[in-house]
């Protein structure tokens, strides 16, 4: 069992704000807790804020990094409630941005007592199409020949990724954020993720959910179309859709205001 110190020092956990609610905020795929940056100064003011990397991302320790526990996104599952048993958290509103929605939802049903809410950003519960009833958006050799791109090219598939997820409507500075980030993630760190991340099925988890959860949905996304997010919606119950006028993937970057206005409306209900 580590202690507080260690799980802080893992995870570069950080607090801030003094609200009477907590939000923790878990960054998708190749970022770190720097993506929240847009969110942070008009959420700070309303609420206590917990950040963190996984194992693997941003300033966390990658002495720490175990193939065996990030192969699957389980893994990443017990960052989180490591953290919130570390912090001794409660009420949590957890916010999660893309495949970290899945990350939440699995922690959640692992330690609902943590938790209060969930908050899904650009949500997919599998990226896979899955005929006849599922499309993810992706045919398995699609994913596999990007997973494969990694290993010939990191740089040059951290250059094609970034601006397809942004959005073609994000500014060069947002996309050079995005490219600088998966860059500095370590490379077999990545491609272990990647593999997680897009080869996963947590469809069968959505009606196991404990908690109310609030789904913004980009009106145009390459990674996470609106119909997965009707599909969210169908599937877990007492889940709330928005469907963001928006364009792209990391709309808590690209349209900020917008999702801070959904959060606030959210959490006064």
């Amino acid at each position: 069992m580590l202690t507080k110190e260690q799980v802080i020092a893992r995870n570069k956990v950080t607090v801030m704000g003094s609200g009477n609610k907590t939000l923790m905020l878990a960054h998708g795929f190749g970022c770190d807790q720097h993506m929240w940056q847009h969110l942070i100064p008009q959420l700070e003011q309303s609420y206590t804020l917990v950040l963190f990397d996984y194992v693997g991302a941003g300033q966390s320790q990658i002495s720490a990094f175990s193939e065996a526990r990030y192969s699957t996104l389980e893994g990443y599952a017990r960052d989180v409630t490591d953290i919130c048993d570390a912090l001794d958290l409660s009420e949590v509103h957890f916010v999660g941005h893309s495949v970290s929605c899945n990350i939440g939802l699995l922690a959640t049903i692992a330690r609902p007592e943590r938790f209060s809410s969930q908050i899904m950003v650009c949500p997919s519960p599998c990226f896979l199409n899955m005929p006849p009833d599922y499309r993810g958006g992706f045919e398995r050799a699609d994913l596999e020949e990007l997973i494969g791109l990694m290993d010939r090219n990191y740089m040059g598939w951290a250059n094609y990724l970034a601006p397809l997820i942004m959005g073609a409507e994000s500014s060069q500075e947002l996309i050079s954020d995005l490219s600088s980030s998966f860059c500095s993630t370590d490379p077999v760190v990545a491609k272990l993720f990647a593999k997680a991340t897009f080869f996963s099925d947590y469809r069968y988890l959505l009606p196991e959910a404990k908690h109310a959860t609030l789904v913004l949905q980009s009106a145009v996304d390459s990674l996470a179309s609106p119909d997965v997010g009707r599909y969210i919606h169908t599937h877990m119950p007492n889940s709330t859709l928005r469907i963001m006028a928006s364009e792209g993937h990391c709309i808590h970057m690209t349209h900020p205001e917008l999702v801070v206005r959904e959060i606030n409306a959210w959490l006064s209900d």
